[in-house]
């Protein structure tokens, strides 16, 4: 790892990876992120990172800890709420800093390197690679279950289908971005046609009289005594089913017209998202009891049974497809997370470069398969997600955070969505509440998170911030990054020097690695407000 800016030219002028990369590209086009995604697919990253298998297989972590079936609804609701207010917070700071790698480059920007480094180098050692194989696991389990009726998948056979799984929509990402993006689309338009289901079942339901569980009388009865403590986890349970909803900001530099799609996408699709959740639970109880929802494995299986007779095969089917696009949009998001890391000098400069002629990060994309595909030959991962939970939520707060800072420190910063300053303390306040909470009931699992994102401080000062690193080890560095450009016919995206903002004014664009504070004040403001 060295620095994103030196290390560029260094390669750039060694008559190596470029130059010989570079021939591949005709004279005089230029090689660059292509603006492929539009307003469909920009929902489709929000809504299909957002519904992956958790509502179809065990919603019931709000419900067990809010203890009533009532309650368990307007925890759906207010976190859906909460959410949404957080996305509002992102779309401003994604049109203020339109650059492609959503809370790690706002973090960067706004309180430095380091802070900037910890956000990516969690991601990339724990968060996404696990991520990434829970879900391909749960897609190969729900391919595999109907084989065998009568005991577990083999576990190895579990693997391999997963390893199949991110193999194949790797290839896919690496191939073109339009056909990542129409992935995308179809399978988030199938895990919505399945939850319209369960939803227009439970509205049949309602009016067969079906709704016991939904009179206020009921609803309200609780099925074990009310906790604070409970209740807080449930609030923390449905913070982590609405996952994923900041995603889009991953992607900024390559959405069409980012300044209208970009609010547009979110205004769009966190309340289609909330409306699906609220819904789709409304529907549970209409067909089943809270005893028998918490008994359930597999909610929205168990809920076919009940209703969908010799058509209940199509719920397996549809968390299956939920799934399969679940990996296809984690995969194209969270790369495009590592290729931004690399391109300000935070990872290896190979996953900056993009293909000649495909235009798609296939370094950063190779790296993201190869920690996926590290991570299913362990067991430990589920430990590794709830270690790292918590650290991934911290940063969210961190990012709102440094709305207020950029707004205190810069003021008069073109902003093309400005939003009241009421909407990121009120999400501050509930973060807060949530992150405190966390902290009380569970400081050991805290600790090690934080232990482990602490151990990044070591390899920034190391692999970034020393700039005198010895000449063998800068060759040998260029070489190696010079074989991965000829492995991979990569080369580093064309950057234009002007770029006009939505106003119609020239802006220019420059890379900046310092915060936005100090001497560094004006310098910053010109690469973050275009």
């Amino acid at each position: 790892m060295t620095d994103g800016p030196r290390q560029r030219g260094s390669v750039a002028t060694a008559g190596s990876g470029d130059g010989a990369a570079g021939a591949a590209k005709p004279a005089g086009d230029s090689v660059a992120l292509k603006k492929e995604i539009g307003l469909v697919s920009a929902c489709g990253i929000i809504v299909g990172n957002i519904i992956g298998s958790g509502i179809f297989v065990s919603p019931k972590g709000v419900l067990e800890n809010a203890s009533s079936v009532g309650l368990a609804l307007i925890v759906w609701i207010i976190t859906g709420v909460i959410t949404a207010i957080g996305a509002l917070c992102y779309a401003e700071l994604g049109v203020t800093i339109p650059k492609s790698g959503g809370d790690y480059s706002y973090v960067k920007d706004i309180f430095g390197g380091l802070a900037g480094f910890l956000r990516l180098w969690i991601a990339v050692l724990v968060i996404y690679p696990t991520n990434q194989a829970v879900i391909a696991l749960t897609f190969s389990n729900y391919v595999l279950q109907p084989l065998f009726p009568t005991c577990f998948p083999p576990e190895n056979g579990l693997r391999l289908l997963a390893a199949l799984c991110l193999l194949l929509l790797t290839w896919v990402n690496c191939a073109s971005v339009r056909w990542a993006t129409r992935v995308q689309d179809m399978f988030t338009g199938g895990k919505l046609l399945a939850l319209i289901l369960i939803i227009v079942m439970g509205i049949v339901q309602i009016c067969k009289g079906d709704y016991y569980w939904l009179e206020p009388a009921n609803a309200f009865e609780p099925f074990q005594d009310y906790d604070v403590g409970l209740i807080a986890l449930a609030f923390l349970q449905g913070s982590f089913a609405y996952g994923g909803w900041n995603f889009l900001n991953y992607v900024t530099e390559e959405l069409v017209d980012p300044y209208v799609n970009l609010p547009r996408a979110i205004f769009i699709s966190i309340p289609l998202v909330t409306f699906v959740y609220v819904f789709a639970n409304i529907a549970y109880v209409t067909a089943m009891s809270p005893q028998e929802l918490l008994a359930s494995n597999a909610v929205a299986v168990t809920f076919g049974e009940k209703l969908l007779g010799v058509m209940s095969w199509i719920m397996p089917i549809s968390v299956a497809l939920s799934t399969f696009g679940g990996v296809n949009g984690s995969l194209f998001t969270s790369s495009r997370l590592f290729f931004a890391g690399a391109r300000e000098g935070h990872l290896p400069s190979l996953l900056a470069m993009i293909h000649v002629r495909r235009c798609t990060p296939i370094p950063a994309l190779l790296f993201t398969c190869i920690s996926t595909l590290l991570m299913l030959c362990t067991s430990d991962m589920y430990t590794l997600i709830n270690y790292v939970g918590f650290i991934n939520y911290l940063f969210y707060g961190v990012t709102v955070a440094g709305q207020i800072v950029l707004r205190i420190k810069q003021p008069d910063m073109h902003r093309p969505i400005k939003i009241s300053l009421v909407w990121p303390v009120i999400y501050l306040l509930f973060w807060a509440f949530l992150l405190i909470f966390s902290l009380y009931s569970e400081p050991v699992v805290c600790g090690i998170g934080l232990a482990i994102m602490l151990t990044g401080v070591p390899v920034y000062f190391l692999g970034v911030y020393w700039d005198n690193k010895p000449q063998c080890f800068n060759t040998f560095v260029d070489k190696m990054t010079y074989l991965g450009q000829k492995f991979c016919v990569v080369v580093y995206p064309a950057e234009e020097e002007k770029k006009e903002d939505c106003c119609g004014e020239e802006m220019e664009m420059k890379t900046e690695t310092a915060p936005l504070s100090g001497a560094d004040e004006g310098d910053t403001s010109k690469s973050a407000d275009y």
